[in-house]
């Protein structure tokens, strides 16, 4: 198996692995390409990074729990399966998502206006948390202002525990859409 990961702010990692937040809103970085960004997989890892500065930008910090590693590795504590997404070109839209998220109003209008572009790409998430955490080394190949990264081979996924409830999740997702609905 080959797995990919979803480069995000370490808090935001931290917020969809507490169940604080299922959703992601993303415009894309510098490395998109031409095409721009897409959620290219359905199923990936959250690969948290400490790029930009994270804890000015966002309504409400996570309790970030102590999570060991040594110098030069990776850990993945977090793994998540899109559900749905959808191109968002309306901001008053995104506005309405604001109770779903931690990231400041001013970060998502940034990114909803990046290049002039007025949208912005939103995917509804199931989180789940790996009972251990998957270490490996860190490389290059990681770096840089891209939003996916392709992961060391795996033989099997870890095992992992969903984050949030059935009962939770659908009542998310069902409160998402129904605020997506209203225009």
């Amino acid at each position: 198996m080959t797995p990919f990961a979803f480069k995000e702010w370490s808090l935001i990692c931290e917020a969809l692995g507490s169940g604080m937040q299922s959703i992601i809103l993303r415009r894309g970085g510098i490395a998109e390409g031409r095409g721009g960004f897409r959620f290219e997989h359905e199923e990936f890892f959250l690969f948290p990074t400490l790029f930009h500065e994270q804890q000015e930008k966002v309504t409400e910090v996570p309790q970030l729990q102590e999570r060991s590693k040594a110098e030069g590795e990776v850990r993945i504590d977090f793994f998540a399966k899109m559900e749905w997404s959808r191109s968002l070109e309306s901001f008053s839209l995104v506005e309405k998502l604001r109770a779903h998220h931690i990231w400041k109003a001013q970060v998502v209008q940034e990114r909803f206006h990046y290049k002039q572009a007025g949208q912005i790409n939103l995917a509804f998430l199931r989180v789940y948390r790996l009972l251990t955490p998957w270490l490996f080394p860190d490389s290059k190949a990681y770096g840089g202002c891209k939003s996916w990264v392709q992961l060391p081979g795996l033989q099997s996924l870890p095992i992992m525990e969903l984050v949030l409830s059935d009962e939770e999740h659908s009542k998310r997702n069902q409160q998402v859409l129904g605020l997506l609905n209203t225009e």
